[in-house]
């Protein structure tokens, strides 16, 4: 791989078109359209119901999720705004797809598409456990050397950095590198993966005899009241 070119791609001037930066969950199903996209091209693009279990996945995620199409269609309708994905319907689509759009966006190699994929997915990396975490994407991964000097060009776009190098943890021989698509990763946390949270919405069942219970245990402390003043425990 000529590293040479891979800097001259990473050196576009186009900035990346994002008013805000994208939410936890929104770079989590960017993340896994990037992946499938590169890992199983012939699911691609992906139903709702085939991002949903991508998004839910157990394995190459961190943290593990379990969210539903409502919280998936939300984060697709970010991305959408923010031109990073769009609605495939093809001509034999009998539901519509989904896909990104990252390569319209911003033109680069590959490599570098299935690195950022992976600090999508599993959060902040050293080099040696991104280069071994990329390569189920990217076989023609390169060596060690030449991945430092692809995320340090990532990490010095004129138009914005894409990752960043994180403070070194103590005790660890390595630091770790980031995506920026979510926005800066401060310093205070750079020892701890940024969490993720998801707002996740109850069934109808649920909230329902969450309310039920509720009512009971108001309804037992009024009458646990009562008795006591029936007792003369007041």
């Amino acid at each position: 791989m000529n590293v040479r070119r891979l800097i001259g791609l990473m050196e576009a001037t186009t900035p990346l078109p994002l008013e805000s930066p994208l939410t936890a969950f929104e770079a989590r199903v960017l993340g896994c359209l990037i992946e499938k996209e590169m890992a199983t091209p012939e699911y691609y693009p992906l139903t709702l119901n085939s991002l949903v279990a991508a998004c839910n996945q157990k394995s190459n995620r961190d943290p593990v999720l379990n969210v539903g199409a409502t919280e998936v269609e939300a984060a697709l309708e970010g991305l959408r705004n923010r031109r990073l994905a769009s609605v495939f319907a093809g001509a034999e689509a009998r539901v519509p797809k989904h896909k990104h759009t990252l390569d319209l966006i911003l033109p680069l190699e590959r490599a570098a598409v299935a690195l950022l994929a992976e600090l999508l997915l599993r959060g902040p990396q050293t080099t040696a456990s991104l280069r071994g975490n990329t390569e189920r994407l990217y076989p023609s991964i390169p060596d060690l050397a030449e991945i430092e000097t692809l995320l340090t060009d990532l990490a010095s776009r004129p138009s914005g950095a894409l990752v960043q190098k994180l403070p070194r943890q103590l005790g660890q021989k390595e630091a770790r590198w980031a995506q920026r698509l979510t926005g800066d990763n401060p310093v205070a946390t750079a020892n701890e993966p940024a969490p993720l949270t998801v707002a996740l919405t109850l069934p109808p069942e649920a909230e329902k005899r969450i309310a039920t219970l509720e009512a009971e245990v108001v309804h037992l402390r009024a009458e646990l009241a009562k008795l006591k003043t029936a007792l003369g425990e007041d």
